[in-house]
């Protein structure tokens, strides 16, 4: 019977799930860093890791240009929602050449989980002040329209329409929106978010200056709100958005209309 959940895909041979999982790398990421269709170096080191255990529902890709790279190009988190459709739960490329700021772990090492229970603030800082978003620890890639392409090719060859995402910050759902994400859960949020950046709303007051993350200009752009939310503006994390998406078609949300970035 044909996979059609990372449960059941997780219950063949390494090697065959391993093709599968492989299909939604995008072909541009491959080129762009002259990895090999086989994923090894030129000295047959592998540099995609791939943890896809028997009886787990869920699948972690982490792939790298080069074996002792600090981070990976592309690393992706999945997992089965309760009906069996295809959740993605994280998905980060990273421009391995860009600066690195250490936002993902504290000075001793420790580390943050994004910035839910800990936060480097100096890092936070410096990665602001070079326009990077919350929870980057280097510029990104440009290459998510052709990461969207190849996963929905994925999606398709398990047998679904459809597939769902979990934007860990504002800026990520923003983005989502702008390609063809809708909400299954969070549009209020949203809204009220955009509601409340206006002039005179109770988020726009909170940019006082109090921190650097709270500037003024702040309301304005998706990247200074992203920053503002995640300094604490709502009186508690940004949670409980989660998004869809169906294969090639796209929906018309847009909760911050003329929004730049």
């Amino acid at each position: 019977m044909k996979p059609q959940s990372i449960a059941s895909l997780n219950l063949l041979p390494e090697a065959e799930k391993a093709a599968v999982y492989r299909r939604f790398i995008p072909a541009r990421l491959t080129e762009r860093f002259s990895i090999a269709p086989s994923f090894l170096d030129v000295h047959g080191l592998p540099l995609l890791d791939l943890r896809c255990h028997l009886g787990a529902t869920d699948v972690v890709l982490s792939l790298r240009h080069r074996v002792d790279a600090q981070d990976p190009v592309l690393y992706a988190h999945l997992t089965d929602t309760m009906n069996g459709q295809i959740h993605v739960l994280l998905y980060i490329l990273n421009d391995p050449d860009s600066p690195r700021f250490d936002v993902d772990r504290m000075p001793d090492g420790t580390p943050t989980e994004f910035g839910a229970l800990r936060r480097n603030i100096a890092a936070e800082a410096k990665a602001m002040r070079s326009g990077l978003t919350p929870g980057q620890v280097r510029q990104g890639l440009r290459l998510l329209r052709d990461s969207i392409a190849a996963f929905e090719e994925f999606v398709s060859g398990l047998g679904h329409d459809m597939y769902f995402v979990e934007p860990l910050y504002y800026h990520n759902a923003v983005i989502f929106e702008r390609h063809g994400f809708s909400y299954q859960i969070g549009r209020k949020l949203m809204e009220r978010i955009h509601a409340g950046f206006q002039e005179g709303g109770d988020l726009a007051r909170s940019l006082d200056g109090s921190t650097e993350f709270r500037a003024r200009e702040h309301a304005d752009s998706i990247r200074g709100r992203s920053w503002a939310i995640h300094d604490g503006v709502l009186g508690g994390p940004y949670t409980q958005v989660t998004m869809y998406k169906h294969v090639g078609l796209y929906g018309s949300v847009d909760t911050f209309p003329g929004g730049t970035w």
